[in-house]
């Protein structure tokens, strides 16, 4: 049978394979920050994630996000990983203190606009498509530095770096190259020296390749079912 570990046994597990995986690449595990995702899971368990120690929560839909805000406070940053639609850029902008989906112009400009009117400085990561795959959102890399360059000019807006997802694979040593592409496409941008660019972070790896993202340069990774099991279907 199958140990069923409680929330805080599983960030600490996440914990040592995160500083396992860093310095297997050379790097300080204080590199990398824990994201909990917490879509569709209950307040208690969120709750005992925070106790436990990780760094970030994570959230998917705007909606659900504002009752738990209201309902857990700000004990740490809230980060906005969905699919951002533009008519819900207001809501995003006075939640969420980085938001990893930027994807496209006019949503940055909403963003903007929204940012502006509150009087702040939104930090974002601009959402790479690395793998291509029609049924994922972000940019296609090929068009990421122009859109960087077209983010760059609104004031209300600061890119702090990339986020990506790969394809699934049963090997997650096969999204290797996804990662690796996306840490090679910041470090290009980086050259550029684009005005209000500052490529500090890469969001990437999830629960089944977290590891492999850590060694290739992650510095954040969202993790949701190591870390609180399979969600209800």
């Amino acid at each position: 049978m199958e140990t069923i570990r409680s929330v805080s046994e599983n960030v600490a597990f996440v914990r040592e394979e995160i500083a396992r995986a860093a310095r297997k690449a050379g790097r300080s595990p204080a590199e990398v920050r824990l994201l909990a995702v917490t879509k569709t899971v209950d307040d208690d368990r969120i709750r005992e994630a925070i106790a436990a120690g990780v760094d970030l929560i994570g959230e998917n839909y705007v909606q659900e996000a504002r009752r738990k805000i209201e309902l857990l406070g700000r004990p740490l940053p809230w980060h906005f990983i969905g699919h951002l639609q533009t008519n819900k850029a207001k809501y995003a902008v006075r939640l969420f203190d980085l938001i990893h989906s930027v994807d496209r112009v006019d949503l940055a400009r909403e963003l903007d606009r929204r940012a502006a009117a509150q009087g702040t400085i939104l930090k974002i990561l601009v959402e790479v498509s690395v793998s291509g795959e029609a049924s994922k959102s972000g940019v296609p890399a090929r068009d990421a530095l122009a859109l960087v360059r077209s983010i760059a000019e609104l004031p209300g807006l600061s890119i702090r770096g990339l986020m990506t997802m790969p394809p699934w694979f049963d090997d997650p040593e096969e999204a290797r190259p996804y990662f690796a592409t996306l840490r090679n496409l910041a470090d290009s941008i980086r050259r550029e020296r684009i005005g209000n660019v500052h490529m500090e972070e890469l969001s990437m790896g999830m629960t089944n390749d977290y590891r492999i993202a850590v060694e290739e340069g992650a510095t954040i990774v969202r993790v949701g079912r190591a870390i609180f099991g399979d969600r209800p279907v």
